[in-house]
């Protein structure tokens, strides 16, 4: 498998903390390591590079496994979790939607394999011809119920290896709901409470299981929100410029172990 690779300085007293140096042809089985950090939407393109990385993750480290990026479908994964989230419905059916509607009354949707806080919509009430085109644009949709205590912030929380290793938490900006940095959340230190810290144990162990290494989750008031980040998460840098800790270096530690 041959790729086109960009050699890069680091330099992490300046603003631009890294400068491409060249480029070069590169078979990547002859790589250490490969990080898959690919952002979504998760579609055929997306997935055809997962194949192609199949060919010879046996000869080099793949972060993620891409066989295992494709089992674990970020958002639908999260369905074996329900009972630690806000009231949520996958459908692309719009009389289940309008029924969702109907009890929950203010509903978050989502496209399912989209990522960055885009095509993300709060509905104070059903919108039959906007949900129409939604789904017509992403086929399944995510939806959920409206937590309000998100204008206090999300929780980020990084799992590598099986392990629940450190956490952030960002605020949405004023009159978003959208928690994501890229729309303007700020990000600020936390700690996980007991029962946040307890969900992200289990579904670490479910991870590593499944030959996950490196994953983000979030929660929204103590409730996981059902993106089970696998396939380009963030934070690590965010998390070092907040508390000093260091996540990126016990990421290569595992990986050389």
């Amino acid at each position: 498998v041959i790729a086109k690779g960009f050699f890069i300085k680091f330099n992490y007293t300046t603003k631009s903390f890294y400068k491409i140096i060249k480029s070069q042809k590169i078979d990547l089985s002859h790589c250490k390591f490969i990080l898959i950090r690919q952002d979504p939407p998760f579609n055929l393109e997306y997935i055809s590079t997962t194949y192609i990385l199949d060919t010879i993750k046996d000869k080099v480290k793949i972060i993620n496994n891409p066989t295992a990026i494709r089992n674990v479908s970020e958002k639908l994964y999260s369905a074996r979790y329900q009972k630690f989230m806000p009231y949520t419905l996958f459908s692309q059916d719009l009389d289940e939607i309008k029924k969702f509607f109907k009890k929950y009354k203010k509903v978050i949707i989502k496209p399912i394999h989209s990522y960055g806080g885009n095509d993300i919509y709060l509905f104070k009430k059903f919108n039959k011809n906007l949900i129409s085109k939604i789904i017509k644009k992403h086929d399944h949709i995510m939806c959920q119920k409206f937590l309000p205590k998100i204008s206090k912030g999300d929780k980020r929380v990084f799992l590598i290896n099986g392990k629940v290793c450190g956490a952030i938490s960002r605020v949405p900006k004023k009159g978003s709901f959208l928690s994501n940095m890229s729309k303007g959340a700020i990000p600020i230190n936390i700690h996980l409470t007991k029962i946040e810290k307890k969900i992200s144990e289990i579904i670490a162990k479910d991870l590593k299981k499944e030959n996950i290494y490196f994953a983000g989750i979030d929660f929204i008031d103590q409730k996981l929100n059902g993106d089970i980040n696998v396939t380009s998460p963030t934070g690590l840098k965010t998390l070092f410029d907040l508390s000093h800790k260091n996540l990126a270096n016990l990421f290569w530690k595992g990986l050389k172990a």
